[in-house]
């Protein structure tokens, strides 16, 4: 056994997963060599129309075999029909031992949990929200799922850690020759960004539209020479399935007090300035801290660079009333902001390599100032758990998470100190997903918590004194006064999940639950 940077003990080596790299710091593993790449093609003028008669008949012309990887995308979240259609049919063909490579599956990709029982699924990477993230916790699966962050995915293609052997994009809108946009149609998704990567480096791309027109398309975002075929169906997915309660702002009186202690230390902070760039993402509390940073702007007559990653019809607002004056966005969070993108350029469409991988020139959380997040769990060194819930269920991917903490220059927490009995600060989180050097603090109904590494934010923060400071002690004595002692999880010795840190490095696993008596 090893010990990471963390004190984590990992073996040295995971069955289905291979040879652990231990987590080092957040930026202590430098990379080495050169980009991959996917397979060099030609088709000259023999090819001038790509698009093929049904999904099998694209997948027998990819030359998928067993034991391959395919990926997938997930802009359409939990209304996509993509993943589910083109899984159908490889069981139909035969086709078995696939590492599904998807940027996350989520509640409607519980269609799936049959091909994984019957091996046509022979493992995931990528992240497993709900059901199969259940099925994963109780030992569902031979191999471990890998899970890796939204710059971590495209830093492990662009390395050569991961391969894709067949990309499957969902294109809302195509031309027969492989032009691809997000926007333009009744499945509109707004930014493809996740697909970018895949389109760049598979060794062979598969579009499947809905809505396929003639060549050429505009707003193309995904162009021709990155795809093999094309397919047309029925439907690729309902875009009512983007939006979810996690993108309306909270009206919970609570939960607004947590919104405005953490817009007032964000005001107080040295960052609060002409230019500033944040990203809250979507969420009840992010999106209410927006509106009070949007009120905190207009009262100060602060006008802000960007906002980033997944993008809200709240930021669509601050960028038409001029408080910011781009949106990079990664990933629509609604249907205004599929509109928007699709309209206004100053709202940009960016790739998830370009959002957040860290082995690239720079990338776009690099110049982050500002950013707000949640967690399942904080520790009193700070660490972060997003995977597990309490019961240590692998419920839930890492999304940006890891790639904004360590990028911007102010990373805060915020949530309620506890959900039911619950409690959300605890000495040590089940698993960590993003290590605590990176959190600056976390804000609760109880109050602001800073990390002791940041005494000058500490000091701006008594300078307003607008809000209450606790420490971590205080939070955590506070916790468990509220609660009273937590019942560890039990679980087995195998592990069932693999938490890699954005780097490659293994910053935690995740172990099968014990089955209840």
């Amino acid at each position: 056994m090893i010990r990471n940077a963390l004190g984590r003990e990992l073996p040295e080596s995971i069955p289905g997963y291979g040879v652990v790299k231990p987590f080092l710091g957040h930026d202590k593993r430098v990379p080495e060599g050169n980009r991959d790449g996917g397979r060099i093609k030609a088709t000259f003028g023999t090819c001038t129309d790509k698009v093929l008669p049904d999904i099998k008949a694209a997948i027998a012309a990819s030359g998928l075999k067993s034991g391959m990887t395919v990926s997938f995308h997930h802009h359409l979240r939990n209304g996509d029909y993509v993943v589910n259609m083109v899984i159908d049919a490889c069981a139909e063909m035969g086709i078995r031992d696939l590492t599904l490579f998807p940027t996350a599956l989520f509640g409607v990709h519980k269609k799936l949990i049959p091909h994984i029982k019957s091996g046509v699924i022979r493992r995931i990477m990528g992240s497993v929200n709900g059901p199969i993230g259940q099925l994963v916790s109780e030992g569902g699966m031979e191999e471990p799922v890998v899970l890796r962050s939204h710059g971590g995915r495209p830093r492990a293609v662009t390395c050569g850690d991961v391969h894709i052997d067949v990309a499957f994009l969902a294109a809302p809108r195509a031309d027969r020759y492989g032009n691809l946009s997000g926007v333009g149609s009744n499945s509109a998704c707004g930014s493809l960004g996740y697909a970018f990567t895949d389109a760049m480096y598979a060794d062979c791309v598969v579009a499947v539209t809905d809505c396929l027109q003639p060549y050429p398309i505009g707003n193309v975002s995904i162009p021709q020479v990155y795809v093999d075929f094309v397919v047309a169906v029925e439907s690729i997915g309902d875009p009512a399935g983007i939006v979810s309660g996690t993108t309306q702002i909270t009206r919970d009186p609570l939960r607004l007090l947590i919104s405005r202690y953490a817009a007032q230390l964000i005001e107080a902070s040295p960052y609060f300035k002409n230019g500033i760039s944040f990203q809250t993402g979507a969420g009840g509390i992010p999106l209410a801290v927006t509106a009070f940073m949007k009120e905190a702007m207009k009262r100060r007559e602060v006008k802000g660079s960007f906002g980033l990653g997944g993008i809200t019809g709240y930021f669509v607002d601050l960028l038409k009333e001029g408080y910011v004056e781009r949106l990079l966005d990664v990933q629509s969070f609604d249907l205004e902001a599929v509109r928007s993108i699709a309209s206004n350029p100053d709202h940009v469409e960016i790739s998830a390599d370009w959002y957040a991988n860290p082995w690239n020139k720079g990338c776009a959380v690099n110049m982050l100032d500002v950013v707000i997040l949640g967690a399942t769990e904080l520790d009193k060194d700070f660490n972060a758990n997003v995977n597990t819930e309490a019961d240590g269920a692998l419920l839930h991917g890492i999304g940006g998470h890891q790639d904004t903490a360590a990028g911007a220059k102010l990373t805060i927490i915020s949530q309620p100190l506890l959900r039911g009995r619950i409690p959300c600060v605890v000495d040590s989180v089940y698993s960590v997903t993003t290590p605590g050097e990176v959190v600056d603090a976390v804000v609760t109904e109880y109050g602001v918590t800073i990390n002791p590494r940041r005494q000058d934010l500490i000091d701006a923060a008594k300078e307003a004194g607008n809000f209450p400071l606790l420490s971590m002690e205080e939070l955590l004595a506070k916790a468990k006064q509220l609660v009273g002692p937590m019942e560890p999880v039990q679980t087995e010795e195998r592990i069932v999940g693999v938490i890699e840190w954005r780097d490659g490095t293994v910053i935690d696993v995740v172990r099968q639950l014990k089955a209840k008596a």
